[in-house]
């Protein structure tokens, strides 16, 4: 099988194509990458020199480069994205540029190279906020709040419409937050880890009531991995594993972890929008592909913990 990867040196992306090669020796990579400021390509070294892994340098918006690669691989797994809610609120139109007109130039672009399967990448945050009971699953309406979320849900509904429309196998996968080696320091658990490891105070924003599902990267390839194999095409698949902490509990665990002391903990002020719950229903995959997280929680953070720390050295 080859596969295209897009924004493989990003987090969740150079993880995922960590996985497959380790696992599969018949599949080739190729990861596309625009390198901006949440690609990195130290994230790729443990495979960077693997026979079956190519990286090129480029834009998803770029027409000619995309519809050349897409013509040479059987799949497109897009993981290419704008992804931080912050960074959403003070310049929206890059969101757009990258994950609404980008994901629509890789579609746009598979169709013509007839593509086996394209899979789009997204996130439990399409849905809105939850209150402090229930779940989403795939049949929750898209409720978006923030400009991220809204840009990746309209990355999500011209997938459905190309689904629909042009009968394009395509998938959608939304997973709630991830974490793990290889994440951007400017992320929740990152950015605790960094700033504990150097004696300084922890932002938490409003009361740290804000709940989230926390899902190690690795079982998230996983699920990717058997959707990949065994998902049915036009499905949603929610990927989640019902951790769920509030962002003052998980600062708490971080700070026991590395025995530093709960005075660092510095309350600022909330983010614009910022919704109080997401929690995610994952029946579905686990009923229909067998899916079922391989990972604690405990187990989880303290390899990201080690990796953090590993890279600082």
């Amino acid at each position: 099988m080859k596969i295209l990867v897009t924004g493989g040196a990003g987090f969740i992306g150079s993880n995922f194509i960590s996985y497959i090669l380790n696992k599969y020796n018949n599949y080739y990579i190729t990861n596309l990458d625009a390198l901006t400021y949440a690609g990195n390509l130290n994230n790729t070294k443990n495979f960077q020199n693997n026979p079956n892994y190519n990286f090129i340098k480029g834009n998803i918006n770029d027409e000619s480069l995309t519809l050349s690669l897409l013509n040479s691989h059987d799949v497109c797994i897009n993981f290419a994205a704008e992804s931080h809610v912050d960074n959403s609120i003070k310049n929206p139109k890059i969101f757009v540029d990258t994950n609404v007109q980008g994901t629509h130039t890789l579609l746009h672009n598979s169709l013509k190279a007839n593509l086996k399967l394209f899979i789009q990448i997204s996130t439990d945050e399409v849905y809105g906020s939850l209150d402090k009971t229930g779940y989403f699953t795939e049949e929750t309406n898209i409720n978006p709040n923030s400009p991220y979320s809204a840009s990746k849900a309209a990355a999500d509904m011209f997938c459905r419409s190309y689904f629909e429309t042009f009968k394009f196998p395509v998938i959608i996968t939304r997973c709630s937050n991830n974490y793990g080696p290889n994440q951007h320091s400017e992320k929740l658990i990152p950015t605790i880890v960094h700033k504990l490891l150097n004696n300084q105070k922890i932002p938490i924003y409003g009361d740290g009531s804000n709940i989230r599902d926390w899902l190690y990267v690795k079982d998230n390839c996983y699920a990717l991995d058997l959707i990949l194999h065994k998902g049915k095409i036009g499905e949603v698949y929610n990927i989640g594993c019902h951790n769920e902490k509030n962002n003052l509990d998980l600062a708490k665990e971080i700070i026991e972890i590395l025995n530093k002391d709960y005075s660092l903990i510095e309350f600022v002020t909330d983010r614009l929008g910022h919704d109080k719950r997401y929690a995610i229903d994952y029946s579905k995959i686990q009923k229909e592909l067998g899916y079922k997280p391989q990972f604690s929680f405990e187990v989880g953070i303290q390899e990201t913990i080690n990796s953090i720390k590993e890279s600082n050295n």
